[in-house]
């Protein structure tokens, strides 16, 4: 599985090999299971990212604590990956979700041990048009990802802390962990997307023009 940190691409903890930022390369999963059947390629095409070693970081993808009194707990996720906090910040022009599942709130694991409360998203694909991903920690240089186009394809699962957008009908949409949906449904396509990521895990990930920079 390919984990990226979007809404602020996070890095995930990957054993034996400290932290990753996913969207830079392949990363393993946190949880011990049998090897799945490959589905994609994630050789270099043309327009792709290229590879880089890995990058230390302290702080990378996770988000904050529910608020003390809030009413909604999420089930522990036992397929999540390992994360780290602060969460990164992504953010597009449009986000298109196909072949929605199910949104739902859970609980995700943390590098110091601690769990956090997120908003789970699973799709067959998400597109990102103007992609704009900054990922930092508390202090020092961010990575910053831009690209006129991010697709994620096969068993996608974005995990948020906040979700903000507007509708095709100009309404205004706020989402987080303690706010989900009503009725868990997501409109298929969003405008102005803001999201808080924690975290994504997705079977192949592709970006048009895409360019980073450390800031």
């Amino acid at each position: 599985m390919l984990i990226a940190a979007l809404s602020g691409i996070s890095a995930a903890r990957v054993p034996g090999a400290g932290m990753c930022i996913p969207l830079l390369m392949q990363c393993g999963s946190a949880q011990p299971s049998p090897a799945p059947t490959p589905t994609s390629t994630l050789a270099p095409a043309p327009g792709s990212i290229p590879t880089f070693p890995a990058i230390p970081i302290p702080g990378g993808i996770g988000s904050a604590p529910a608020a003390p009194g809030s009413s909604v707990v999420g089930a522990p996720d036992t397929e999540a990956p390992i994360f780290t906090l602060p969460a990164a910040q992504l953010g597009g022009s449009s986000i298109s979700i196909s072949g929605l599942h199910s949104v739902s709130v859970v609980t995700v694991p943390l590098a110091d041990g601690t769990r956090t409360t997120a908003l789970k998203i699973v799709a067959d694909g998400v597109t990102v048009e103007d992609f704009l991903l900054d990922v930092r920690k508390a202090t020092g240089p961010s990575l910053v990802t831009n690209a006129t186009r991010m697709q994620l394809r096969g068993a996608v699962t974005v995990y948020l802390d906040s979700l903000t957008a507007t509708l095709l009908d100009g309404t205004a949409l706020a989402l987080g962990a303690a706010t989900p949906p009503p009725g868990n449904e997501l409109p298929p396509t969003m405008l102005r997307v803001n999201l808080g990521l924690v975290g994504v895990t997705a079977n192949s990930i592709a970006f048009t023009a895409p360019h980073q920079s450390l800031k």
